[in-house]
């Protein structure tokens, strides 16, 4: 699958970092960046499943 790759200026609410320092994108990113990337995001908003690779 191929995108385009536009930079989001990221803003208050769009990650929070993990316990162990890694950033988490939230529901509200994925939604602001507008498509699924297809990566089983623990937040994503499109119902992506890693599993089945397919939209549920």
């Amino acid at each position: 699958m191929s995108f385009s790759k536009k930079r989001i200026p990221l803003e208050e609410g769009d990650y929070y970092l993990t316990p162990e320092g890694y950033k988490c994108f939230t529901e509200q990113y994925h939604l602001k960046r507008g498509y699924c990337c297809e990566s089983g995001c623990r937040h994503c908003p499109y119902g992506y499943n890693k599993k089945t690779n397919r939209q549920e």
